[in-house]
Formats: C-alpha cells, structure tokens, sequence
C-alpha cells in the first residue's frame, strides 16, 4: 500500500510541475488539467506498484529511505562518473590506435535482488566500452568488453566498484 501512495503523489507532483501554468483556475492549472493529473497518478501509480513489488523493491518505505537517494546521488556523481569518464579517454584511445580484443565474458554480479543487477547492468552498459548483455538465473552477468586483458576476468577487472555501490543502494 505504502508503494501505491508514493508513486501516486510522486506521480501526480511531477505531472503537475510540468503542466504548471496551463491555467488558473487551482492555482497554476486548470480544473481539467488537475482531474487529469490525478487520472494519471492513479494511472501510473497503479502500474508502479506492481513493477516495483515485482523486481523486489523493498515493502513498506525503505526504497524512500533518505540514505539510499543521498548513497545513490554520490555514487552517479562519484565514482560512476569518473568511471565514465576514464572509460570515454580509454575508448578513444582504443579507436585511435586500432588496438582491441573484443569478447564477451560471463562474470558473477555477487547480488541477490533484480533491482541491484539491474542498476549493475545498466552501469556496465553506460560505460563506454562495455556492454551487459544477458543474465543469467543465478544474476552473472554477459558482459561485452572492448579490450579484454585475459580470458577470465576479475569482476573487479569488469565492472569496478559497481556491485558494491549496486549492494549498498538497492539490497
């Protein structure tokens, strides 16, 4: 029930912030345009609450928990995006002098829920020079490399400092 709630107001408060101005009947909108704010906030609140429950996001309000935003905002701001960064000069390095050993490799993500293999995965994938490319039911991962040191790679050697990030947002 709290997930329903949450999506709802988190739904119906962006809706309205990007129709604010369409009127001036409640404020900044019209009547209209708030009915139909709250039409798409049970709309989408609805859904929500049954993808969040479904890729084991936390009952109750721990997914709001403060800590996991702030935890979150660090790591994209962090070491995500300096990951980002050394891996865009690494590519470029890589397109320019043709040196590349491209392969796919299966390493183990060491997570236990969906939504923290999910935010791993979507992390390889926003790197350059990296891409997740399946997973399998025990959560390793296929991940596509660019240049492949060895034919086993440390997890570490893959993804860097991810999972832990990934373990500390989202389990």
């Amino acid at each position: 029930m709290a997930v329903l709630v949450v999506s709802f107001l988190f739904s119906l408060i962006l809706y309205l912030i990007l129709t604010a101005g369409s009127g001036s009947d409640v404020l900044y909108w019209s009547t209209g345009e708030v009915a139909a704010g709250v039409v798409f906030a049970v709309l989408t609140s609805l859904l929500a609450s049954k993808l969040l429950s479904g890729v084991g996001a936390k009952s109750g309000w721990g997914f709001l928990n403060p800590l996991r935003w702030i935890t979150f905002i660090a790591y994209a701001v962090g070491p995500f995006l300096f990951s980002m960064a050394k891996a865009n000069l690494d590519v470029a390095y890589r397109v320019i002098t043709g040196r590349i050993r491209p392969g796919i490799v299966r390493v183990p993500s060491g997570l236990t829920n969906d939504f923290a293999v999910s935010l791993l995965a979507n992390s390889i994938t926003l790197t350059p020079g990296t891409l997740s490319v399946d997973v399998d039911g025990k959560n390793n991962l296929y991940v596509h490399c660019i240049n492949l040191r060895s034919r086993d790679p440390k997890p570490e050697e893959v993804y860097g400092s991810f999972a832990k990030w990934a373990r500390r947002i989202a389990e």
